[in-house]
């Protein structure tokens, strides 16, 4: 049963996909929050899947916290799910992610048309020194900036490996960095077409305000969120089976 389930979820996820990408196909000729409200709908509509499908719940904490405006945002990065489910959580986000999907048919588009972030990990400096150009850009018209501070997804428990990128960005950015932990991995894990019934929590921490110094700051940030996902880890294995 697990197996048919999640098999019937993916397919079901990527036909969710494909209508909302099809949906979106008029905003091209739109306001950036035209196709936004698309996305959300995504992101909604695929916890509602999960739920449905597989007996995967989802529970959003602390999302009161989310400070109004420009902001920085700094999120644990497990699964493909965090992608959709960070999207209702914040007004006009604009995602980091690697040039290389920008090359994508349809996908690269919509990256475009949103005024996504891309970065050539290829670049090193020259990269960094363009992507920071850009996200002080969209700070400055109040969007909030997401990146994955490990660069990739990680499998629950696997040791940290936090990139300075996000402590460049923090420092060029003058604005409130707001930590996120999850546990998404146990449910939804990487590279896997297996889904598991549970909880997948998602947490949003206090902010970090702006001004820290950068190892204060890159200390701080690595803490509290291994120390948040940890916590939702060990919840979500306590929990009886479903």
């Amino acid at each position: 049963m697990l197996i048919l389930r999640s098999v019937v979820f993916n397919l079901l996820f990527y036909l969710n996909l494909l209508a909302h990408v099809i949906a979106a196909i008029p905003t091209y000729a739109l306001p950036r929050r035209a196709f936004m409200t698309i996305a959300w709908s995504w992101g909604r509509t695929t916890n509602w899947l999960l739920g449905v499908v597989t007996n995967t719940k989802v529970e959003y904490r602390g999302v009161e916290k989310i400070p109004p405006g420009a902001l920085l945002v700094a999120s644990k990065h497990q699964s493909v799910w965090e992608t959709a489910a960070l999207l209702p959580l914040f007004d006009d986000p604009a995602y980091i992610f690697k040039r290389e999907l920008m090359w994508i048919p349809i996908f690269g588009w919509y990256a475009w048309k949103t005024d996504m972030i891309p970065i050539d990990r290829n670049a090193r400096g020259g990269a960094l020194a363009g992507m920071i150009g850009r996200v002080r850009d969209e700070l400055a018209r109040g969007r909030q900036i997401v990146i994955f501070p490990e660069g990739t997804r990680t499998v629950p428990g696997a040791p940290p490996a936090y990139k300075q990128g996000v402590t460049r960005l923090y420092q060029a950015a003058n604005v409130p960095c707001l930590p996120i932990a999850l546990n998404s991995g146990l449910f939804w894990p990487r590279r896997k077409f297996m889904r598991y019934p549970g909880t997948i929590r998602l947490e949003v921490l206090d902010p970090i305000p702006p001004g820290l110094d950068p190892d204060v700051f890159a200390a701080r940030l690595e803490r509290d969120i291994e120390t948040a996902t940890a916590r939702l880890i060990a919840e979500a294995k306590e929990e009886p089976a479903r």
